[in-house]
């Protein structure tokens, strides 16, 4: 089972092409086929891991500039270097997924479609809770977010000592963020994504453009 991203940017008119730099910060992110520019100002990549899907997720809704589709289904082996040679459901679920968080309006336009639809759902709703922490976080909270490691103890002097303030003032950007409470849910996000698998045989119905 694969988990395939497709994102496009939103606002690609007012300030350019930002795909390079996206991709810049998904480089660290394992994956089966790389991130790559498909079209356009999209990008598309093709995951192995739903903790990996996760984070990639988050990381385009934190770029607050970006609409992210994640679809959940096979991917044809041999897998291709090229993303764009790549054939199977997982981008017909992603393509589904990204024209649908097309339509978000002003709620966090990410969208999740796979063969379980109701677990789908389900993961959908969990990572907008967490899109919604992570775009709504200050410069001033990712300053400090950025230098934490999770699950790591004894980290908020340091921080506190690399940015020259107090561990107080550390503590509280942590607590204001919901930081811990983020890295506690992310494991949540990732199994409702491998459940939404469902049945492995179980395909996407046809959408009207592939027929």
């Amino acid at each position: 089972m694969h988990f395939v991203l497709t994102i496009n940017q939103r606002d690609s008119r007012e300030v350019g092409d930002q795909v390079p730099e996206l991709l810049r910060s998904l480089r660290h992110i394992p994956a089966a086929v790389g991130f790559q520019r498909s079209v356009g100002d999209e990008l598309q990549g093709i995951l192995a891991d739903p903790a990996a899907a996760v984070d990639a997720a988050l990381i385009a809704v934190r770029a607050r500039r970006w609409h992210v589709g994640l679809g959940i289904g096979e991917i044809r082996r041999p897998l291709p270097q090229d993303v764009l040679q790549a054939e199977g459901f997982g981008l017909v679920y992603a393509r589904r997924a990204v024209e649908r968080a097309q339509r978000t309006g002003d709620r966090i336009p990410l969208a999740v479609e796979g063969p379980d639809t109701q677990i789908a759902a389900e993961a959908e709703a969990v990572l907008r809770l967490l899109g919604q922490l992570v775009a709504s976080r200050t410069t001033a909270e990712w300053n400090v977010l950025d230098l934490l490691t999770p699950g790591a103890r004894g980290q908020q002097k340091y921080v506190a000592e690399v940015l020259g303030i107090s561990a107080q003032a550390v503590s509280k950007a942590v607590v204001r963020a919901h930081w811990v409470e983020e890295w506690a849910t992310r494991p949540a996000a990732a199994r409702l994504l491998d459940l939404a698998a469902g049945p492995a045989s179980l395909p996407p119905a046809p959408l009207p453009y592939l027929r």
